[in-house]
């Protein structure tokens, strides 16, 4: 009786653990049977095989037929097994020979005349790969993986094209991608539309240099949205490795990788009613949510009070870790989350506490109710807190010069950013205890004032350890060796939001 084994990958978080699609034929009453833990996708594509080898031109052998996925206990999920199962079967049953079959990985979802489909996570299968074996991919997906430049992909439309080239009759073609566009950045959303809000500008410029965590809270309409949103065009560009973690998310998401996306910073900003799943991610297939979409890129929360309390303690961990774990009861899935959060808020309920206009009319009460929404744990987790408050009319009415743009901004950025990573290897607000305590460390002056600073607001350890990575960040902008007590002070006032509690 033949045998046949056909190489394919699994998905596992972001993982792609190697999958062997072994098939017998044996004699018995004509049966197919998948074994080796399949989900219910996997286990339907007996049908979809049966009517894709027959439309093809292929005889179905009317035998008893076995496949087993190994290894046995990895979960195996989605259509991508339809093409090595269907592969398998007509090696198996000599229909097609088996030479080269070794040098392969096949992957698709088989509609019934025969076309390959595309799935999910295409380029994470591309990564795990490498250079190992030629990926066999269904056309829609394999200029996807092609981004990945030590993987071989293949592409083909139909299960007819891959039989003719086991067959030796008509190579595929080798999928090619874009070249990566080094530098990319979006560009649309430019720090000069922002009229005036130079110290929230400041803010923004000090958090992309040391990749800090920024809350702006400030009256409804000054501006607090479009400051995050231009916050990518200032931050430095991605490396190649760096955008291909980024568009492996978005594939394993779903959403598919473009050439006009590949490179570009993320920036993600969940509506406040997005549920627990849909910010840290899962599913019964355990699926990235909104913080690991944001990997690499800024995760922007609006109206951050408004957002239900379990959600956003979700972000606690991932903020320190730069990932998010997963758990079921059957699996575990594990994603990168390394983001730059940006937070908005208002000041009270109605908006308008501090507000010039004076139209305050909150109770101390309600504005305490609605600030403790956001914990003091996470607000301790943002490292640059600042008040955004309303422009002078003058700024908005009178034809005032545009102010500086993102263009200029980002240089500034940059060369604070590589001096970083020449220094120690990571931006500032990455450091460990043992970096902070050999670069961040101020001279006598900045001690005196960072101690006088903790006695008299009460900062914790994390807080005081902010601190002293903004003006860090601060130092390196201004292009200084050494942390002084003016980097100290503009710190300091970096962090006093969160020491205004009460009406």
């Amino acid at each position: 009786m033949k045998m046949a084994t056909v190489f394919s990958r699994a998905m596992d978080g972001l993982l792609a653990p190697l999958v062997r699609v072994e098939v017998h034929l044996s004699n018995g009453l004509p049966k197919l049977s998948i074994v080796g833990l399949p989900e219910a996708a996997v286990r339907e594509s007996k049908d979809r095989v049966r009517s894709a080898i027959i439309n093809a031109g292929f005889e179905f052998p009317t035998r008893r037929i076995t496949v087993n996925l190994s290894p046995a206990d990895l979960p195996k999920h989605g259509g991508r097994f339809d093409l090595p199962i269907a592969v398998g079967i007509l090696v198996a049953s000599e229909q097609l020979p088996d030479s080269g079959l070794a040098d392969l990985e096949l992957f698709g979802e088989l509609s019934l005349d025969g076309t390959l489909r595309g799935f999910r996570g295409a380029l994470p299968l591309a990564l795990a790969a490498g250079d190992a074996r030629a990926l066999v991919l269904p056309l829609r997906v394999s200029q996807e993986a092609a981004l990945v430049r030590s993987a071989n992909v293949l592409a083909a439309r139909h299960i007819l094209e891959v039989a003719a080239h086991l067959a030796g009759k008509k190579a595929l073609t080798r999928a090619v991608a874009p070249d990566f566009l080094s530098g990319r950045r979006c560009r649309k959303l430019d720090l000069a539309d922002v009229l005036g809000q130079q110290v929230p500008k400041r803010a923004l410029e000090i958090a992309a240099a040391g990749a800090h965590g920024l809350l702006l809270s400030g009256p409804p309409g000054t501006g607090k949205s479009m400051l995050a949103s231009r916050l990518p065009g200032i931050l430095p560009p991605m490396s190649e490795q760096e955008a291909l973690e980024v568009s492996a998310i978005a594939s394993l998401a779903g959403r598919g990788v473009t050439p006009d996306d590949f490179g570009v910073r993320p920036f993600r900003s969940p509506h406040h009613t997005a549920s627990t799943a849909a910010m840290a991610g899962g599913g019964s297939v355990p699926k990235p949510g909104e913080i690991s979409l944001a990997h690499n890129g800024v995760l922007f929360l609006d109206e951050l009070p408004e957002f239900g309390r379990a959600v956003l303690e979700v972000l606690r961990e991932p903020i320190e870790s730069g990932e998010v774990r997963i758990a079921r009861a059957a699996h575990q899935a594990t994603f990168p989350a390394r983001f730059q959060l940006v937070a908005a808020m208002n000041p009270c309920p109605c908006g308008y506490l501090g507000d010039r206009c004076g139209r305050c009319h909150c109770t101390p009460e309600q504005v305490q109710r609605y600030r403790h929404r956001v914990s003091g744990p996470l607000l301790d987790r943002l490292d640059i807190q600042i008040q955004v408050a309303r422009p002078p009319r003058s700024v908005v009415l009178d034809d005032v010069e545009a102010g500086e743009q993102s263009e200029a901004v980002a240089r500034r950025v940059v060369a604070a950013r590589e001096h970083q990573l020449a220094r120690q290897g990571t931006a500032n607000a990455l450091l460990d205890n043992a970096g902070l305590r050999e670069w961040c460390r101020p001279d006598k002056k900045g001690e005196a004032m960072v101690s006088r600073a903790v006695a008299r607001f009460g900062f914790s350890m994390r807080g005081t350890h902010k601190i002293l990575k903004v003006a860090r960040s601060i130092a390196d902008l201004a292009g200084s060796t050494r942390v002084t007590s003016q980097h100290i002070a503009e710190a300091v006032s970096y962090r006093r939001l969160d020491t205004s509690r009460t009406h």
